[in-house]
Order: C-alpha cells, then sequence, then structure tokens
C-alpha cells in the first residue's frame, strides 16, 4: 500500500474545542480515503495549517500535538493569493480572504487547486461550533538519517 502523503488547511469558529476539529478531520479523511479509493491507513499527513488569526487556537495546538505535526499558519493576505474553489464571501468579510482551509491547505503542500483531494469539508460540532477542513496531495517528506 503506497502512502498518500497530504496536507491538512483548517478553519473553525473561534474557542472550537479539540473534539470537534479531531473528529471533523478524521471525517475528512476519511472522504478523502473513499474519494482516492485507498485505505484511511494509506493517507499520511504531513502538516496542518490555518490562518494566523488563529495561532493561538487550543483546539487546533492541540490538534497539531496530538498528531505530532507541524502547525503553519498563513496571513490572509497569503491566503487572499490563493486561487480556490470555493470562495466565501462571509470568510472574505470576517478573516480578510475569501479562503482559509483550502488556501492553506494548498500552501502547506506548495500546490494549485488541481492537488486538492477533498475541498472544504464542514463539521457542525455538538457545541454548535463549526469546523472546516481541505486536503491536499503534498510532496513525501525527505527522509531522516539517523
Amino acid at each position: 500500500m503506497n502512502p498518500v502523503w497530504l496536507t491538512a488547511g483548517l478553519g473553525c469558529d473561534r474557542s472550537t474545542p479539540l473534539d470537534t476539529l479531531r473528529t471533523a478531520l478524521d471525517q475528512a479523511l476519511a472522504q478523502a480515503a473513499a474519494h482516492l479509493g485507498v485505505a484511511v491507513q494509506a493517507l499520511r499527513l504531513v502538516a496542518l495549517a490555518s490562518i494566523q488569526a488563529k495561532s493561538d487556537e487550543v483546539g487546533l495546538l492541540a490538534l497539531a500535538q496530538q498528531r505530532g505535526l507541524p502547525l503553519h499558519f498563513y496571513s490572509a493576505a497569503q491566503l487572499a493569493e490563493v486561487a480556490v474553489p470555493n470562495p466565501s464571501a462571509t470568510v472574505l468579510r470576517y478573516m480578510g480572504t475569501p479562503s482559509v482551509s483550502e488556501a492553506a491547505a494548498l500552501l502547506a503542500a506548495g500546490a494549485d487547486a488541481s492537488r486538492l483531494v477533498l475541498e472544504k469539508y464542514r463539521w457542525r460540532g455538538p457545541q454548535g461550533l463549526n469546523a472546516t477542513v481541505s486536503l491536499a496531495r503534498a510532496r513525501a517528506p525527505a527522509p531522516v538519517e539517523i
């Protein structure tokens, strides 16, 4: 089973709990696996990414730590430069960019929209707070020499 390397772009409401973010990511990975025709175990995340305005978001920080992944943050201006299939006027109004999750996934992957494996997946947690996940194909990480 050849691994499929991915980056995950994440957006969320302020104070979205870790459980909501984790569920959204796990469901997004399951959808991507089904779309690609592979087992979820074949998917390998290399990084998480979001907007700089969320750099203090406890749930995002905890998710990255729990998964042992780097968490990259991009400015609204950087995200706004990325062409995405699902721009949002609401996200633009509140965050200063038409996309967070799709654009962040693509920036972290160093890719364009053709590399999106899963476009904007939305999950509303039991507390009524939303998380958004997008997944993009990434390059395999360089081997680590010991």
